[in-house]
């Protein structure tokens, strides 16, 4: 089976297959890597200031010759009330409280040192940078954003988890759609945070190939040659892998991390609001498992915000019960080589089929 196709052109790759934006996990480093294999590497920029943005992007293009897809939230922001702000001082000491009597010493952050940061700076930074190829989740881009990115000749993929979601997107004039199936493992690319559309994968890409013209690329439970032709068969052009990568030597993923990924079983693998306030599929744990169960779940980015520093603590104290660890439904071997050999591999495996 022969993997170019037209999407690979759009792209500029030579096969149409995205090493996923993971933020936390994939680097400047996986994203040059996937780009050496052939593919389209991705840079996960999350939320992050226009001038961390800057940095990364810089680094990235250091990297690699090759474009590589910036990917972004388009998050929507809460309303400041004196709820939140409640809500916010009580999380914050619950989640002190629970982090000592585990050993873990942090002081987390209050509301008035929160700094949330618009995705718009982000645009500024990738437009500045000349990236010709922007991803995006947790909703669609304004129009006026669009608009300039366009003019700027930026290739945008939208991210959608149901078929309402595609069809914004196309009517949108994005280019390429995402379909990002249940199985897939971080963050739940919906447009809402409540909610949110839990349609299988394969079941929701042959839906979206019903009923939009735009090339997708399909996200969730890809792992080996056979799960692709499926997705080429129910409408995909291109392929985003991301739990396949996680173990690699491009990843950020520490030694106790990388133990905890070896030993996961299938129904240690769920859905969680905890970290961050949205939804997210990862391997549960002490804090999932306590928060999930709790009021103590802010919207994001809040809780994101706040649990961060937390999160560092932890990963500094080798916790893995105090860490989020988002992995896909697909449980496979995951390989410590490098994220250019392992697709190399993987492209050699589709290729013979």
């Amino acid at each position: 089976m022969h993997l170019k196709n037209d999407l690979s052109k759009k792209l500029r790759t030579q096969f149409p297959v995205i090493q996923a934006p993971m933020f936390g996990v994939s680097t400047p480093e996986m994203a040059a890597a996937a780009n050496n294999a052939g593919c389209l590497g991705s840079l996960a920029l999350a939320d992050l200031s226009a001038e961390k943005s800057l940095e990364l992007i810089q680094k990235t293009k250091k990297l690699t010759n090759h474009d590589f897809a910036v990917n972004i939230f388009v998050h929507h922001i809460p309303e400041i009330t004196e709820k939140l702000k409640s809500d916010f001082s009580e999380t914050k000491m619950f989640l002190e409280n629970f982090a000592s009597e585990n050993n873990i010493q942090v002081d987390l952050p209050d509301f008035e040192d929160i700094k949330l940061n618009s995705y718009h700076e982000q645009i500024d930074a990738v437009i500045s940078e000349k990236c010709k190829i922007l991803s995006f989740t947790f909703g669609n881009l304004d129009s006026e954003s669009i608009l300039k990115l366009k003019n700027n000749n930026v290739l945008l993929i939208g991210t959608c988890t149901s078929v309402e979601e595609a069809q914004e997107l196309e009517n949108s004039r994005i280019d390429v759609i995402c379909v990002q199936g249940w199985e897939a493992g971080g963050h739940r690319g919906s447009f809402t945070s409540e909610n949110i559309p839990e349609i299988g994968g394969f079941s929701l890409l042959a839906q979206v190939s019903d009923a939009v013209k735009v090339p997708l690329i399909y996200a969730g439970g890809i792992y080996s040659a056979q799960t692709l032709v499926a997705a080429k068969h129910l409408g995909a052009s291109g392929f985003q892998i991301g739990s396949m990568f996680l173990a690699s030597k491009e990843s950020a993923l520490q030694n106790f991390e990388r133990r905890r990924l070896f030993e996961v079983k299938e129904n240690e693998i769920i859905i969680t609001k905890s970290f961050s306030g949205r939804f997210a599929r990862g391997i549960k744990n002490q804090f999932t498992e306590t928060l999930d169960s709790s009021k103590y779940i802010l919207p994001y980015p809040y809780q994101n915000k706040l649990t961060g520093a937390l999160r560092t603590a932890a990963r500094t104290a080798k916790n893995a019960d105090f860490v989020n660890l988002w992995l896909g439904q697909s449980v496979q071997n995951y390989s410590e080589d490098s994220t250019e050999d392992i697709l190399k591999n993987f492209i050699r495996d589709c290729e013979s089929l």
